[in-house]
């Protein structure tokens, strides 16, 4: 009868497991460094967009006033910039990287996005861009706020601050500004003030497969959370910014998995990843082949 129920309960628990989406679990973050950008005229200036390239193995960002895209290692040191001459009205709150030394950028207030290539120690004009793909009309200091690109479809996740808030995913040609975008959930259900950046999970490497590459982390800067979350809207996992920073509002991932949130001053902050402690495929076969002797065990007995 023990082993029976030793069986029984054992297959209840692996249902679970496989039933269960997996999370990245971000109270185990822990914070392990943090470092200052440079915020002298014609770098960053106040930081609103941070993305990790993860063909160079570096941090890319962008301040609000659009002066440069400033390219920086993953411990703070200036590898190199590239000036924007796109006008002082041009509100640059987000920029995700897209592969083969492309970014897509976006414009808070038009909603607009861009296709742009990184050129170190070179200026960009707007009017030498692609035709922008748009996520709707002018929205005054409320409009596009993240992006992040998912390389297993090659869609963008975008997040419009507020008023309403809303979580997008779109199908965009960057080559004639054309496409299309669709309301992945409803925004409302994660019970937060604003939606500052979105990231992708699929950019990591070691997630693919598993689940985790389906989450998304979202931040706020107003109710100063970083949250971790479903494609449904279920939240999963959180960090607490209240003790960090009032200004936070751009967040990346790296290939290990250790996560990059930057703020106006601009600082950037790093969570690093702690070690799995999720046992291995092995493990299981192990656990799975135990109980199917003790099964057999008790019929023995049984016949016995």
């Amino acid at each position: 009868m023990i082993a029976r129920t030793l069986v029984l309960l054992a297959g209840l628990s692996m249902s679970a497991l496989a039933l269960a989406q997996p999370s990245l679990n971000l109270s185990d973050y822990t914070l392990g460094y943090r470092f200052n950008l440079p915020g002298q005229i014609g770098m960053v200036g106040e930081a609103s967009a941070i993305t990790y390239n993860w063909d160079t193995g570096t941090l890319f960002v962008v301040g609000d006033e659009a002066e440069a895209i400033v390219e920086v290692t993953k411990t703070g040191e200036v590898v190199g910039s590239m000036k924007l001459n796109f006008g002082s009205s041009f509100d640059a709150e987000s920029l995700t990287y897209i592969g083969n030394g492309q970014f897509a950028l976006g414009e808070e207030r038009t909603q607009s996005v861009y296709q742009v290539t990184y050129e170190a120690g070179t200026s960009l004009s707007l009017s030498s861009l692609t035709p922008a793909y748009s996520f709707g009309s002018y929205s005054d200091n409320e409009g596009l706020e993240g992006l992040s690109w998912d390389p297993r479809n090659n869609t963008l996740i975008a997040v419009k601050e507020k008023n309403p808030q809303a979580v997008y995913e779109a199908d965009i040609n960057f080559n004639d500004g054309t496409g299309s975008h669709s309301i992945l959930f409803n925004a409302s259900l994660l019970g937060v003030l604003d939606l500052s950046d979105v990231q992708v999970l699929g950019t990591v490497p070691s997630f693919l497969g598993t689940g985790l590459d389906d989450n998304l982390l979202i931040i706020s800067q107003e109710s100063r959370l970083l949250l971790e979350v479903t494609r449904t809207g279920e939240v999963l996992s959180s960090i607490d910014l209240r003790r960090l920073s009032g200004t936070a509002e751009g967040v990346t991932i790296d290939e290990l998995g250790n996560i990059y949130i930057v703020d106006e001053q601009p600082r950037v902050f790093v969570f690093l990843r702690p070690t799995p402690a999720v046992p291995e495929p092995e493990t299981y076969a192990l656990l799975l082949a135990g109980l199917g002797l003790v099964g057999l065990a008790a019929r023995r007995r049984r016949v016995a």
